[in-house]
């Protein structure tokens, strides 16, 4: 399995930014991935999954701007995330699990992406 994430970049507060994460080895319709972030001296924390049903969850602190969706044919799933605020700003990580579950917890998922970058400028 592996997991591609991409789309980040600097950005001011209030912009948006939406990343991807390819997925390949699995199809990826029958796993849930998660969205998961970590900013300098935090922990990991996960903030947005879709699961094999397609049912999505989200934490609190990003609900009403961040979006999780998947496109089957592009064996992709996207993180759309509008109003960022500065305190978004760490790594992103994509990450699989065969589990159908609404757990965002790390040790949950087996296969994990390398990250990319989201800085929001204030």
């Amino acid at each position: 399995v592996q997991l591609q994430a991409s789309g980040g970049g600097l950005v001011q507060a209030g912009g948006s930014l939406t990343l991807s994460c390819a997925v390949s080895g699995i199809t990826s319709s029958v796993y849930t991935i998660g969205w998961f972030r970590q900013a300098p001296g935090k922990e990991r924390e996960g903030i947005a999954c879709i699961n094999s049903g397609g049912n999505t969850y989200s934490v609190d602190s990003v609900k009403g701007r961040f979006t999780i969706s998947r496109d089957n044919a592009e064996n992709t799933v996207y993180l759309r995330m509008i109003s960022l605020k500065p305190e978004d700003t760490a790594v992103y990580y994509c990450a699989a699990t065969p589990r159908n579950t609404a757990t965002m917890t790390t040790r949950v998922y087996d296969s994990w992406g390398q990250g990319t970058q989201v800085t929001v400028s204030s």
